[in-house]
Protein backbone atom coordinates (compact mmCIF):
# COMPACT_ATOMS: atom_id res chain seq x y z
CA UNK A 1 0.00 0.00 0.00
CA UNK A 2 1.28 3.47 -0.85
CA UNK A 3 1.55 6.08 1.88
CA UNK A 4 -0.73 9.08 2.06
CA UNK A 5 -0.08 11.96 -0.34
CA UNK A 6 1.03 15.07 1.55
CA UNK A 7 -0.94 18.19 0.69
CA UNK A 8 0.90 21.45 0.30
CA UNK A 9 -0.54 24.78 1.41
CA UNK A 10 -1.36 25.62 -2.20
CA UNK A 11 -3.20 22.32 -2.67
CA UNK A 12 -5.29 22.91 0.44
CA UNK A 13 -5.94 26.48 -0.67
CA UNK A 14 -7.24 25.16 -4.00
CA UNK A 15 -10.02 23.36 -2.12
CA UNK A 16 -11.44 26.73 -1.06
CA UNK A 17 -12.77 27.10 -4.60
CA UNK A 18 -15.80 25.22 -3.31
CA UNK A 19 -16.43 28.02 -0.81
CA UNK A 20 -16.25 30.56 -3.62
CA UNK A 21 -18.65 28.44 -5.64
CA UNK A 22 -21.13 28.40 -2.77
CA UNK A 23 -20.77 32.17 -2.31
CA UNK A 24 -21.57 32.72 -5.99
CA UNK A 25 -24.64 30.47 -5.78
CA UNK A 26 -25.89 32.30 -2.68
CA UNK A 27 -25.34 35.65 -4.40
CA UNK A 28 -27.21 34.59 -7.53
CA UNK A 29 -30.07 33.12 -5.52
CA UNK A 30 -30.28 36.18 -3.29
CA UNK A 31 -29.84 34.11 -0.12
CA UNK A 32 -28.15 36.27 2.57
CA UNK A 33 -25.82 33.60 3.95
CA UNK A 34 -22.47 34.81 2.60
CA UNK A 35 -21.30 36.18 5.95
CA UNK A 36 -22.21 32.98 7.80
CA UNK A 37 -20.42 30.81 5.24
CA UNK A 38 -17.33 33.00 5.41
CA UNK A 39 -17.25 32.99 9.21
CA UNK A 40 -17.84 29.24 9.33
CA UNK A 41 -15.01 28.61 6.87
CA UNK A 42 -12.57 30.79 8.80
CA UNK A 43 -13.54 29.23 12.14
CA UNK A 44 -13.22 25.72 10.74
CA UNK A 45 -9.78 26.45 9.32
CA UNK A 46 -8.39 28.09 12.47
CA UNK A 47 -9.90 25.51 14.81
CA UNK A 48 -8.57 22.55 12.83
CA UNK A 49 -5.09 24.08 12.55
CA UNK A 50 -5.06 24.66 16.31
CA UNK A 51 -6.31 21.16 17.03
CA UNK A 52 -3.68 19.72 14.69
CA UNK A 53 -0.81 21.29 16.62
CA UNK A 54 -2.38 20.32 19.96
CA UNK A 55 -2.72 16.70 18.83
CA UNK A 56 0.89 16.60 17.66
CA UNK A 57 1.98 17.71 21.13
CA UNK A 58 -0.35 15.23 22.87
CA UNK A 59 0.79 12.30 20.71
CA UNK A 60 4.43 13.09 21.47
CA UNK A 61 3.96 13.67 25.21
CA UNK A 62 1.90 10.53 25.99
CA UNK A 63 0.80 12.12 29.28
CA UNK A 64 -2.26 10.51 30.95
CA UNK A 65 -3.18 13.73 32.75
CA UNK A 66 -3.26 15.68 29.49
CA UNK A 67 -5.38 12.96 27.87
CA UNK A 68 -7.88 13.12 30.73
CA UNK A 69 -7.87 16.92 30.56
CA UNK A 70 -8.77 16.79 26.87
CA UNK A 71 -11.59 14.35 27.68
CA UNK A 72 -12.96 16.68 30.36
CA UNK A 73 -12.83 19.63 27.96
CA UNK A 74 -14.66 17.67 25.24
CA UNK A 75 -17.35 16.53 27.69
CA UNK A 76 -17.80 20.03 29.09
CA UNK A 77 -18.06 21.62 25.66
CA UNK A 78 -20.53 18.96 24.51
CA UNK A 79 -22.76 19.51 27.54
CA UNK A 80 -22.60 23.28 27.10
CA UNK A 81 -23.43 22.90 23.42
CA UNK A 82 -26.51 20.83 24.28
CA UNK A 83 -27.71 23.64 26.55
CA UNK A 84 -27.16 26.17 23.76
CA UNK A 85 -28.91 24.07 21.10
CA UNK A 86 -32.05 23.75 23.16
CA UNK A 87 -34.93 25.71 21.68
CA UNK A 88 -36.20 26.57 25.16
CA UNK A 89 -34.57 27.37 28.51
CA UNK A 90 -33.74 24.24 30.51
CA UNK A 91 -34.48 23.88 34.20
CA UNK A 92 -31.57 23.25 36.55
CA UNK A 93 -32.80 19.72 37.21
CA UNK A 94 -32.94 18.96 33.48
CA UNK A 95 -29.44 20.38 32.99
CA UNK A 96 -28.16 18.04 35.69
CA UNK A 97 -29.81 15.11 33.91
CA UNK A 98 -28.15 16.11 30.63
CA UNK A 99 -24.73 16.35 32.28
CA UNK A 100 -25.15 13.04 34.13
CA UNK A 101 -26.39 11.21 31.04
CA UNK A 102 -23.56 12.51 28.85
CA UNK A 103 -20.85 11.80 31.40
CA UNK A 104 -22.00 8.31 32.40
CA UNK A 105 -23.13 7.16 28.95
CA UNK A 106 -20.11 8.30 26.97
CA UNK A 107 -17.51 7.33 29.57
CA UNK A 108 -18.98 3.85 30.02
CA UNK A 109 -19.03 3.28 26.27
CA UNK A 110 -15.54 4.73 25.83
CA UNK A 111 -13.97 2.58 28.55
CA UNK A 112 -15.64 -0.57 27.22
CA UNK A 113 -14.49 0.21 23.69
CA UNK A 114 -10.90 0.91 24.72
CA UNK A 115 -10.43 -1.95 27.18
CA UNK A 116 -12.58 -4.69 25.63
CA UNK A 117 -12.83 -3.98 21.89
CA UNK A 118 -9.48 -2.39 21.00
CA UNK A 119 -7.49 -3.28 24.15
CA UNK A 120 -5.03 -0.43 23.82
CA UNK A 121 -1.91 -0.22 25.94
CA UNK A 122 -1.29 2.11 27.60
CA UNK A 123 -4.94 2.98 28.14
CA UNK A 124 -4.26 6.71 27.80
CA UNK A 125 -2.64 6.45 24.37
CA UNK A 126 -3.95 9.72 22.84
CA UNK A 127 -3.69 8.39 19.28
CA UNK A 128 -6.64 6.10 20.01
CA UNK A 129 -8.19 7.64 23.12
CA UNK A 130 -8.87 11.14 21.82
CA UNK A 131 -10.28 10.38 18.32
CA UNK A 132 -12.54 7.61 19.64
CA UNK A 133 -13.70 9.75 22.55
CA UNK A 134 -14.44 12.57 20.13
CA UNK A 135 -16.60 10.37 17.91
CA UNK A 136 -18.56 8.90 20.82
CA UNK A 137 -19.06 12.24 22.58
CA UNK A 138 -19.91 14.12 19.38
CA UNK A 139 -22.58 11.66 18.26
CA UNK A 140 -24.02 11.36 21.76
CA UNK A 141 -24.19 15.15 21.96
CA UNK A 142 -26.23 15.23 18.75
CA UNK A 143 -28.51 12.47 20.02
CA UNK A 144 -29.25 14.13 23.35
CA UNK A 145 -29.74 17.50 21.65
CA UNK A 146 -32.48 15.95 19.53
CA UNK A 147 -33.89 14.16 22.56
CA UNK A 148 -33.99 17.36 24.62
CA UNK A 149 -35.88 19.31 21.98
CA UNK A 150 -38.32 16.48 21.33
CA UNK A 151 -38.96 15.96 25.04
CA UNK A 152 -39.59 19.66 25.60
CA UNK A 153 -41.89 19.90 22.58
CA UNK A 154 -43.72 16.72 23.52
CA UNK A 155 -44.37 17.73 27.11
CA UNK A 156 -45.68 21.08 25.90
CA UNK A 157 -47.85 19.73 23.08
CA UNK A 158 -49.25 16.84 25.13
CA UNK A 159 -49.58 18.72 28.41
CA UNK A 160 -53.36 18.33 28.57
CA UNK A 161 -53.16 14.62 27.76
CA UNK A 162 -50.50 14.06 30.41
CA UNK A 163 -52.58 15.91 33.00
CA UNK A 164 -55.68 13.93 32.02
CA UNK A 165 -53.77 10.67 32.44
CA UNK A 166 -52.59 11.77 35.89
CA UNK A 167 -56.15 12.61 36.90
CA UNK A 168 -57.23 9.12 35.86
CA UNK A 169 -54.66 7.58 38.19
CA UNK A 170 -51.68 7.10 35.89
CA UNK A 171 -48.18 7.48 37.29
CA UNK A 172 -45.87 10.15 35.81
CA UNK A 173 -43.99 7.38 34.00
CA UNK A 174 -47.19 6.05 32.43
CA UNK A 175 -48.51 9.52 31.58
CA UNK A 176 -45.29 10.59 29.86
CA UNK A 177 -44.53 7.26 28.17
CA UNK A 178 -45.49 8.31 24.63
CA UNK A 179 -43.49 11.53 24.92
CA UNK A 180 -40.45 9.66 26.27
CA UNK A 181 -40.64 7.00 23.56
CA UNK A 182 -40.97 9.64 20.84
CA UNK A 183 -37.97 11.56 22.19
CA UNK A 184 -35.84 8.41 22.26
CA UNK A 185 -36.88 7.45 18.74
CA UNK A 186 -36.10 10.92 17.36
CA UNK A 187 -32.69 10.94 19.04
CA UNK A 188 -31.40 7.60 17.74
CA UNK A 189 -32.96 7.70 14.27
CA UNK A 190 -30.13 9.72 12.62
CA UNK A 191 -27.54 7.21 13.84
CA UNK A 192 -29.57 4.29 12.52
CA UNK A 193 -30.10 6.04 9.18
CA UNK A 194 -26.38 6.67 8.79
CA UNK A 195 -25.69 2.98 9.42
CA UNK A 196 -28.19 1.93 6.75
CA UNK A 197 -26.43 3.82 3.93
CA UNK A 198 -22.89 3.21 5.12
CA UNK A 199 -20.66 1.34 2.67
CA UNK A 200 -23.13 1.56 -0.23
CA UNK A 201 -24.26 5.18 -0.36
CA UNK A 202 -21.14 6.67 1.23
CA UNK A 203 -17.83 5.78 2.86
CA UNK A 204 -17.57 7.15 6.42
CA UNK A 205 -14.85 9.61 7.33
CA UNK A 206 -12.87 7.35 9.65
CA UNK A 207 -12.68 4.55 7.08
CA UNK A 208 -11.80 6.95 4.26
CA UNK A 209 -9.04 8.53 6.33
CA UNK A 210 -7.50 5.17 7.17
CA UNK A 211 -7.60 4.01 3.56
CA UNK A 212 -5.99 7.27 2.37
CA UNK A 213 -3.23 6.82 4.96
CA UNK A 214 -2.34 3.42 3.50
CA UNK A 215 -4.23 1.08 5.86
CA UNK A 216 -5.67 -2.05 4.27
CA UNK A 217 -9.36 -1.58 3.38
CA UNK A 218 -10.27 -4.72 5.35
CA UNK A 219 -8.59 -3.33 8.47
CA UNK A 220 -10.30 0.02 7.93
CA UNK A 221 -13.66 -1.74 7.58
CA UNK A 222 -13.11 -3.66 10.82
CA UNK A 223 -12.38 -0.42 12.68
CA UNK A 224 -15.36 1.32 11.09
CA UNK A 225 -17.78 -1.46 12.03
CA UNK A 226 -16.48 -1.46 15.59
CA UNK A 227 -16.66 2.32 15.99
CA UNK A 228 -20.15 2.54 14.48
CA UNK A 229 -21.40 -0.09 16.90
CA UNK A 230 -19.66 1.83 19.69
CA UNK A 231 -21.34 5.05 18.57
CA UNK A 232 -24.73 3.34 18.45
CA UNK A 233 -24.20 1.98 21.95
CA UNK A 234 -23.03 5.34 23.31
CA UNK A 235 -25.92 7.26 21.75
CA UNK A 236 -28.45 4.67 22.92
CA UNK A 237 -27.12 4.62 26.48
CA UNK A 238 -26.85 8.39 26.87
CA UNK A 239 -30.27 9.05 25.35
CA UNK A 240 -32.11 6.34 27.30
CA UNK A 241 -30.59 7.68 30.51
CA UNK A 242 -31.64 11.19 29.58
CA UNK A 243 -35.25 10.45 28.65
CA UNK A 244 -35.82 8.09 31.57
CA UNK A 245 -34.50 10.63 34.06
CA UNK A 246 -35.39 13.79 32.18
CA UNK A 247 -39.17 13.38 32.14
CA UNK A 248 -39.14 13.26 35.95
CA UNK A 249 -38.01 16.90 36.07
CA UNK A 250 -41.44 17.91 34.72
CA UNK A 251 -43.22 16.54 37.80
CA UNK A 252 -43.14 17.63 41.43
CA UNK A 253 -42.86 15.47 44.57
CA UNK A 254 -46.64 14.87 44.54
CA UNK A 255 -46.54 13.47 40.98
CA UNK A 256 -48.15 16.59 39.59
CA UNK A 257 -47.12 18.27 36.34
CA UNK A 258 -45.14 21.43 37.10
CA UNK A 259 -46.78 24.62 35.88
CA UNK A 260 -43.46 26.11 34.66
Amino acid sequence: MNGIIDLSVLQVAAAYIFILLLMVILKVKGIPREKEVLIASIRMTLQLILVGYVLVYLFESMNPFLTILVLVIMESFAIYNIFQRSGRPLSNSLKKVVALSMAFGTLSSLLFFLFVVIRIAPWYDPQYFIPIAGMLIGNSMTGISLGVNRLLEGMKERKSLVEAALMLGATPKQAAKEVVDSAFDSAILPTINSMVGMGIVFLPGMMTGQILSGVSPTTAIAYQIAIMLGILGSVSLTVILFVQLGYQSFFNDRDQLKTD
